[in-house]
């Protein structure tokens, strides 16, 4: 597979503070990536600058073997690159149709998104039933769902993710890791940042550890998950 992402030395530093240090990472066509480390890491720091959010300090981005690290936000999300960020980033006063609606903005086949806007009232009949409600009366796991399928409604070709399960209850960490499967199974690339370790490394191809701003080991995830030192730092084993 070809690389769809490619990040190479990058550098994120925040005044004094170095939160990603000359940082390579890529993910191919159709790929699923976990990135697995402690808080302050430099992992929300790495995302946001992928996505285009926050500035660097030097290396590059390539996205579909083109240089991006010098766009913002706006202008990648075009492309093909969509961040569902920690918090889930919804627009809360506005109504749950409304948040999905500002998903699809940079699309013109309106016929077409106001299908695809069905099917997700179909697929997840609490999002149909409050479509008139503002988003902010959702619980936090409806509110993840809604986040995950506004994002995936700009058609991404890569999307990234903070975090989805933070904070939800099981049954919603199942729905929302089915819905990451059935977006994967439609051709979307996936680089996942995510605090349960096992849960990650279950759901991806291949994962990078991160600590201090750089990555430490990387590879297959089914075989990193059974690294003794992984399971001992991050499955509490």
């Amino acid at each position: 597979m070809s690389d769809l992402l490619a990040v190479n030395k990058l550098r994120v530093v925040y005044g004094q503070i170095h939160a990603v240090q000359d940082l390579s990472l890529t993910v191919a066509e159709h790929e699923r990536v976990c990135l697995i480390g402690a808080n302050g890491a430099g992992k929300t720091s790495l995302l946001k600058a992928i996505a285009g959010m926050i500035p660097h300090r030097g290396g590059s981005v390539q996205f579909a073997g083109r240089n991006i690290a010098h766009l913002s936000a706006h202008q990648i999300v075009p492309l093909g690159i969509t961040l569902v960020p920690e918090g889930r980033g919804i627009f809360t006063r506005m109504s749950v149709a409304e948040n999905l609606a500002m998903g699809a903005y940079i699309r013109r086949d309106k016929a077409v998104v106001a299908v695809e806007i069905d099917a997700i009232y179909q697929h997840y009949p609490r999002l149909g039933e409050r479509r008139h409600q503002p988003a902010g009366q959702l619980s936090g796991g409806e509110q993840q769902l809604l986040a995950i399928n506004r994002a995936l409604l700009s058609r991404p070709r890569l999307l990234l993710l903070d975090e989805p399960s933070m904070g939800l209850a099981p049954l919603m960490v199942k729905a929302i890791f089915e819905t990451l499967r059935l977006a994967h199974q439609q051709g979307v690339a996936i680089l996942l940042v995510e605090q349960n370790a096992h849960l990650a490394l279950a759901h991806s191809d291949r994962a990078y550890i991160m600590a201090n701003g750089q990555i430490t080991q990387h590879g297959n995830a089914a075989e990193l998950a059974q690294d003794r030192s992984i399971q001992h730092a991050y499955f509490g084993e």
